[in-house]
C-alpha cells in the first residue's frame, strides 16, 4: 500500500537523522474505500493524487501547530505492507500505520517550492478560521493548493534538510 505521510521540514530532518519515517502508530493517507467513494473515481493516479492532497492538508495542519517550521508542506510517499496500516472508514484516505517505517523505504518526497511559502504561511494562519466555517479563510487555505508539490528522489533528502 502506498502511504503519503505528512511532515514538516524539521520532521523530515528528524527522519533523516534517525533513519525512521515514524514509529507506529502514525497517520498517513492512502487510496482507501472511503477515499474512492469521496473522490468518485476509479483512476488510480487520480486517487493517489487525492491521497497526496489529503496528506498535504495534514502537513499544513502540522505547520499551523509549529510556527517555527519553514512554511513548506512536506509529504513522504512510502510503500508499506497492507497489514501495516489500518483504514479509518470515517475519514477519506486516512490510515494509521502501525509499524516502524525505515526512511529507506520511502519512494519519494513531495515538497513545496520556495515561492509557495507566502501562500502556505497565510493558509496555516487561516486554517483554524476555515475549520470554523469562515469562507474567506477557506479561500486562503485553498490558495496553498494552487502550488503543486514538487517531486524529489529520496537521494535528495540530505539537500532538502540542509545536510547535503
Amino acid at each position: 500500500m502506498r502511504v503519503y505521510v505528512p511532515l514538516t521540514l524539521p520532521g523530515l530532518a528528524e527522519a533523516h537523522r534517525t533513519g525512521e519515517l515514524g514509529a507506529g502508530p502514525f497517520v498517513g493517507y492512502a487510496v482507501t474505500p472511503a477515499l474512492r467513494q469521496w473522490y468518485l473515481s476509479d483512476d488510480i493516479e487520480e486517487l493517489e493524487y487525492a491521497a497526496l492532497g489529503r496528506a498535504a492538508l495534514a502537513s499544513l495542519r502540522l505547520l499551523a501547530a509549529d510556527e517555527s517550521a519553514p512554511r513548506r508542506r512536506v509529504v513522504v510517499a512510502v510503500d508499506v505492507a497492507d497489514g501495516a496500516a489500518t483504514v479509518d472508514p470515517a475519514a477519506p484516505g486516512e490510515v494509521t500505520v502501525t509499524v516502524t517505517v525505515p526512511l529507506a523505504k520511502a519512494a519519494a518526497v513531495h515538497l513545496d517550492a520556495d515561492d509557495a511559502e507566502g501562500d502556505v504561511s497565510a493558509a496555516a494562519r487561516a486554517l483554524a478560521a476555515a475549520d470554523g466555517g469562515d469562507d474567506d479563510a477557506q479561500s486562503v487555505v485553498d490558495g496553498a493548493d494552487d502550488h503543486e508539490l514538487l517531486w524529489y528522489a529520496t537521494q535528495e533528502i540530505p539537500n532538502l534538510v540542509g545536510r547535503g
